[in-house]
Parts: C-alpha cells; structure tokens; sequence
C-alpha cells in the first residue's frame, strides 16, 4: 500500500484474558483498515506462542509468541481475571520491551499489568471502577483517577472496563485519522461515538445506590423524569413527606450521594441527551434541562466536562445523514 502509513497493533495475550477487551478494541481497528488509505497490521501474541484460555471460556490462537512479535505502534494491554493472578514473566516483558511501543494502551485491568512493570508511575491513569482504589492502594506513585471511561497521558492511554476500550480505540482512530472515519466505525459497530473520555463510568442513576425506602425511591425517579422542575431540597422533602434535615440526610445513607450532586448529574446527562440528540436551541436545553440560563449551563459543562455545551455538540452529535462504507 504506496504511501499509507501502517501501524501495528499488538494485543497481548494470556490465560484469563477478556475477550472483549481484545475482540472490542481489534474490531474497531479492524474496521478503520476497510477504509481507503488506513492500515492497521493486526497482531496478537502469547509468551510461549500458544493458545490462551478467556475467561469466558474461548480459546484465542495468537500469531507468535512476545519475544517473536514486531515492535508495535500500538501496544494493547487487555484485562481479565487473568489479571488478578501474578504473572512475573509477563510484567518482565511489559517492562523490558512496553516503552518500545509509541503508544501504551491498556482496556479494564490491563492497567494493573502496566502498574505492576512499573509503567503508570507519575502517569494519570484509569481502569475499571471495581479495581481503582486496589490500584492506587497498591501502586501509590500513579494518580488514579476512578471516575472517567478512558485517560490520554501522554503516549499512554488507559480505559475502564470492558466495553470502555471501544470508545478508547475509536478515540485513537479519530486521533490518526479523523472522526468521519471514526464515526462510520462506530455506525457499523451499531454503538455510539459520543462517550468523551471524561465521561463518569456510571451515569447518575447508576452511579447512586437505589434508595431502599420507597418515597425516596419515588424522588430519585421524579428527578429524573422532571430535571427542569424545582429540586430544591425543600421540595424534595416534603415530596418525600420528610423534614429537610431528615431527608437529605436519609437520601445520602440510601444512595451514597447528596441529593443536590445527585440533581447535577441528572440535569447534566439530560443536557447531554437533548445536545447529541436533538438540534434544539442551547437556550431551551438550558431550561428543559433545569439549568434557566445558558449562562448557567455552560459553567456546569465547564466544571463537569471541560467543555462548553456548544463545542460538546459539534464534537459528539452524530450526524442524521451522511453514509461512508468500510
């Protein structure tokens, strides 16, 4: 292929391995190189060369054995439970011959490979939420970040859990060549091209435990079918048939959070929703969204997201027409 640049893209392999933190990332990978003028050299290997049992129970073949594999562009670091066990011969490969790679990527877990060779240190790193404070426990020189779905540091990019290394390669296809192609990617995947690496893992709903009493319940669920409505405290207790005090206090034992955090998250996702969605003016997502003003949408997209709700469209609406085939 005269004058395309080939990258090669190395997932490592081993017992224990999720295959979606694998299948998912390659697939995207794989659907970028159907494109004209992309290529990705697709390659995946094992210690000794061998099959690897997942730990859904599949048997993936790699190409070669590590110390036979070319030095890649990409280096793929998937999890798994595999993970959990200690496989010093691996971490000695990652550390001896990871920093060859000019791009570091690790899915869920995989992170906790990278941390035991010694190469998140000083390096601003996520992984699935389940294992973060294990990771900042055991690895205190890496700053851990539990809430995002993926982190660029530098050469080095980490994601959450599984279907979170998706949304991570799209990033990078969109970073080699263009979010038309990555978009056309996510289209045929059938998934989204709206998840920002700043993204929560969990959204609010998911995020907050399910209050056990059921008028709090019934208030978590008005919220979120009237973010635009009054969600004062106030309001929300005598919603709830409760004193003030009484309810937020109850409300934070039962969810893990305070019901105003609570009411941000919900208006900010709505927001989110009606800006990827819809072509309504900022104005009235402002107030559909419960926010009033513009003004006072836009500081909470900037202290949550880094980005003002206009520059969130352009980048994560997809667009109603248009088709590209790969």
């Amino acid at each position: 292929m005269t004058g395309v640049t080939q990258r090669t893209v190395l997932a490592v392999l081993f017992d224990g391995v999720q295959s979606l933190d694998v299948t998912g990332p390659m697939e995207v990978f794989a659907g970028a190189s159907r494109a004209p003028g992309v290529a990705y050299d697709l390659r995946t290997a094992s210690l000794d060369g061998g099959p690897v049992r997942t730990s859904g129970g599949l048997t993936l073949v790699p190409d070669s054995s590590l110390a036979e594999a070319p030095v890649p562009h990409t280096l793929l670091v998937p999890g798994g439970h595999g993970t959990r066990d200690s496989q010093p011969e691996l971490t000695a490969w990652l550390r001896a011959r990871a920093g060859q790679a000019e791009r570091l990527v690790s899915v869920c877990t995989g992170a906790l490979l990278l941390a035991d060779a010694g190469l998140l240190d000083g390096h601003r790193v996520t992984t699935h939420w389940n294992y973060c404070e294990q990771l900042a426990r055991d690895h205190p020189a890496v700053h851990v970040d539990p809430d995002p779905i993926f982190v660029r540091d530098g050469h080095l990019a980490t994601s959450a859990g599984v279907t979170a290394g998706i949304d991570l390669a799209l990033a990078l296809v969109e970073e080699d060549h263009g979010r038309d192609l990555a978009l056309t990617i996510a289209r045929h995947l059938v998934v989204f091209l709206r998840r920002p690496g700043n993204q929560a893992q969990f959204s609010a709903q998911l995020s907050a435990q399910t209050a056990q009493r059921e008028p709090l319940r019934e208030v978590q669920h008005w919220i979120t079918q009237h973010p635009d409505a009054d969600l004062a405290v106030d309001a929300l207790a005598a919603r709830a048939r409760l004193s003030p005090r009484h309810f937020a206090r109850a409300f934070r034992e039962e969810t893990g959070t305070t019901p105003g955090r609570y009411v941000d998250r919900v208006r900010l996702e709505h927001a989110r929703r009606l800006l990827e969605d819809t072509s309504d003016p900022v104005e009235r997502i402002a107030g559909a969204s419960g926010y009033g003003t513009p003004e006072a949408m836009r500081r909470a997209f900037v202290k949550a997201l880094a980005t003002a709700p206009a520059e969130y469209r352009r980048r994560f609406r997809t667009p109603m027409s248009g088709t590209t085939t790969i």
